[in-house]
């Protein structure tokens, strides 16, 4: 059996597999504000951070595994388990002095993790993506390596605030002291692996590359990079590796106290998103993933190391070898509950057969659909936009909002040069037929739903069981399965029109921006 782990914002989540069964044996999950109130996090980080910090309690993350193995332990053989591989939030981090690796590998099972491991800590609290505290350093960092353009060209993305590199440098900058006194830094991921494996474990590529610190030429951490954020960062880093490579044995602690094999391998975590990428079977470019949420974003597997030239894209390692894309939307729902509210609708306007009441209108009526500030494009909107040729209806109203939503998903995304082949749709908004059959017809391509509730768990345990030799793309066809009558094919009579559509988008946009 394989187990795949993921440490989200506001939870922790375990997904056994069985490919000789081919069944999920066991799925768990441990939510950090239910669960371990003590940590006062009810949604996974300590709320009302100053200047914009938004931070977690590491301890609280170790709490979660140790209550996680516990009830796992309760209700599945974890002695079967041969490889255990894993996923963290993007982009948070965690601190540790020189008595960290002696910790680990004299773990005792009689006590928990917390105790045993707080004394290492030498940041007490943990910046997380959620963080926007670092505006000033990423212009530090970006001055010193020669522009925007620079960093995105050699790191996948421009400096992002919630990335890695400018949260080392601004920890560096406001307590120098703690900093010398840091000699381990890891990520979400590389820290509960390190935990599992007894030992500091490597950072994945997939993973590393959401840090503004990592060379997508030679997947090497960079030099300029490393020295524009911190002194003697190279120091502190574990090596970038690939999440497939690099195996490790489990720590006593966890064979001894959860009767897990002492055979049991721990391979190197990736990012949530990465092993989401796997766990809804798109790891092959032209298989493109769009989850609809307060955010919307969009990824997919790309074979080269290729950039946004507008920086707005982020550009990570594929578990499965490659690259991928990943472009966020702050306006999704967001927008969506917004229109809705306006118009005093419910969401049956959204429904299939509401829009095919407006299905003439298509591609005639645009709307810049940002309700508030956007991140792609980066601009600061105060309401939608709208070019009706048309009266504007609520119908119509509707059907062009999520025009505009899914025109500046296909142009933002152009930049890829690769064919949509597949849209595989997530989030609670995909469940809605209409705006399903809306994506199809946007982008031209099939849409179906996916019967994943964890895919980033689901994806760390199928590297688990591609890391022991099983082929990935065979386990993700027994895994990764549409619902049932849920694919949608597009309306090609369309495409000609969506096609007319974005470009007149396109010039709507440059001309409201330039304005």
């Amino acid at each position: 059996m394989f187990l795949g782990l993921d440490s989200s914002t506001q939870s922790l989540s375990a997904i056994i597999i069985d490919p000789a069964s081919r069944k999920i044996i066991a799925s768990h999950s441990v939510n950090f504000g239910r669960n371990l109130p003590q940590y006062l996090s009810p949604n996974g980080f300590i709320p009302e951070g100053k200047n914009g910090e938004v931070h977690s309690n590491p301890l609280m993350w170790l709490d979660a595994l140790d209550l996680l193995f516990r009830e796992l332990s309760e209700n599945a053989d974890l002695s079967r388990i041969e490889i255990i591989a894993g996923s963290g939030q993007q982009h948070g981090s965690v601190y540790f002095n020189a008595k960290f690796d002696h910790s680990l590998s004299t773990l005792d099972p009689a006590q928990s993790l917390s105790s045993q491991l707080s004394s290492s800590l030498t940041r007490k609290t943990s910046p997380i993506w959620m963080d926007t505290s670092t505006g000033e350093e990423c212009a530090e960092i970006t001055a010193s390596v020669g522009g925007s353009s620079e960093v995105c060209a050699r790191s996948g993305s421009n400096a992002i605030e919630r990335f890695t590199g400018p949260q080392i440098r601004r920890f560096w900058k406001t307590d120098p002291d703690a900093y010398g006194r840091t000699s381990r830094i890891h990520l979400v991921s590389s820290f509960i692996a390190s935990v599992l494996a007894g030992k500091s474990m490597p950072i994945d590529f997939g993973d590393g590359a959401g840090m503004n610190l990592l060379n997508l030429g030679d997947l090497e951490w960079d030099a300029g990079l490393l020295n524009a954020t911190a002194p003697e960062l190279d120091r502190k880093l574990p090596p970038p590796v690939s999440c497939l490579t690099a195996l490790a044995g489990i720590s006593t602690y966890f064979s001894t106290k959860y009767g897990i094999s002492s055979n049991c391998k721990i391979c190197p975590f990736t990012g949530d998103n990465p092993a989401s990428l796997v766990g809804m079977g798109a790891t092959t470019p032209g298989q493109v993933v769009i989850s609809l949420g307060t955010s919307d974003t969009y990824f997919a597997a790309m074979p080269t190391a290729k950039t946004d030239p507008q920086g707005y894209g982020h550009v990570f390692g594929n578990p499965a070898g490659g690259f991928m894309s990943l472009i966020c939307f702050r306006n999704g729902s967001l927008a969506r509950e917004c229109l809705r509210d306006e118009l005093h609708v419910d969401w049956s306007a959204f429904e299939k057969e509401s829009l095919l009441a407006s299905s003439d209108s298509a591609g005639k009526n645009l709307t810049l659909p940002f309700y508030g500030a956007e991140i792609t494009p980066r601009y600061d909107f105060e309401k939608p936009v709208t070019d009706f040729t048309e009266e504007q209806t609520p119908g119509r109203r509707i059907r062009s909002l999520l025009e505009g939503q899914f025109l500046n998903m296909r142009l933002h995304s152009q930049w890829m040069g690769v064919t949509t082949e597949r849209i595989r749709l997530t989030g609670g908004a995909s469940q809605n037929d209409g705006i399903a059959q809306l994506v199809a017809d946007v982008f031209q391509a099939p849409v179906e739903r996916l019967e994943v509730e964890n895919s980033a768990a689901l994806g760390a345990a199928l590297i688990a069981a591609t890391a022991m030799g099983n082929d990935l793309v065979e386990m993700q066809n027994i895994y990764c399965k549409p619902a049932s009558n849920s694919l949608l094919q597009p309306n090609t009579e369309l495409g000609e029109v969506y096609s007319s559509a974005l470009g007149k988008y396109a010039k709507l946009l440059k001309m409201h921006i330039k304005s």
